[in-house]
């Protein structure tokens, strides 16, 4: 069994095109994102999964790259060619925008895995702490079962509380993190099923498995993660960065 850790990095960005390459406190966004999956333990491996070839040249001085198809309906399916994985490897799927991604949460996400072979992926989730937040329909919401697992995600308010205003403190409202470990076997069968029309209607890849049956493991955490969407976002996460390269400490917030 391995555990690769995949991050798909494309140019093509509709709110920043050329986002993987832009300079965040001197070196480009997605050598953030290598280095601090590196810093994970349990990765045996760690690709850049790109189609672009400004990419992968810049991305080959400093990381191991795969080169994928450019006509990828999704990240999934770049991730899946990317690893190329085994039945019994663990894939896990890193944002290439998440500079600030906390290796520890890829360490657990890796071991919730081998914990339990019936998981056939694991995700994250974090609390909702404001009403536009979870009002929002650009912040996923979960709810979970009792063992951990997801019950289903939504782009709206999940649940619904019938009579009165939902209680953020109660801990039933949760913001779905966008990271995701696979089973290799799981993820070769996704990858080659249609999207559903659950997935269609709410424009989510995780309904998907789902909808097929899969047991989704979620790992909950204090950390939000700060992710560069556009350039107005730079400062404020080149901001995070040098105060921790200041402390010398990566904080973990599971």
């Amino acid at each position: 069994m391995r555990v690769i850790g995949v991050i798909p990095s494309r140019w093509g960005s509709t709110r920043f095109p050329g986002k993987s390459l832009y300079p965040i406190c001197g070196k480009p966004l997605v050598q953030w994102v290598v280095e601090a999956a590196r810093r994970a333990t349990a990765l045996d491996e760690v690709v850049v999964a790109t189609d672009d070839v400004r990419i992968a040249d810049a991305v080959s001085g400093f990381a191991k790259v795969a080169m994928t198809r450019a006509d990828h309906p999704s990240g999934t399916d770049r991730v899946a060619e990317a690893a190329r994985p085994g039945d019994d490897d663990i894939v896990i799927n890193i944002q290439g925008d998440e500079p600030l991604i906390d290796p520890a949460l890829i360490d657990a996400l890796a071991a919730r895995m081998k914990a339990d072979a019936g998981w056939a992926m694991a995700t994250a989730a974090c609390p909702i702490r404001s009403m536009r937040d979870l009002e929002a329909r650009t912040v996923v919401k979960v709810v979970l079962a009792r063992d951990g697992g997801a019950l289903y995600f939504s782009r709206l308010p999940i649940p619904c509380r019938r009579d009165g205003e939902p209680d953020l403190a109660s801990g039933l409202y949760l913001r779905h993190l966008g990271i995701y470990a696979y089973r290799g076997a799981f993820l070769k069968r996704l990858v080659q099923e249609p999207p559903c029309l659950l997935e269609r209607a709410e424009s989510l890849e995780q309904l998907r498995a789902l909808y097929l049956g899969a047991r989704i493991a979620v790992i909950q955490t204090e950390d939000l993660g700060v992710g560069v969407d556009t350039p107005e976002d730079v400062p404020a996460v080149e901001t995070v960065l040098r105060q921790k390269m200041g402390s010398g400490i990566q904080e973990s917030g599971i």
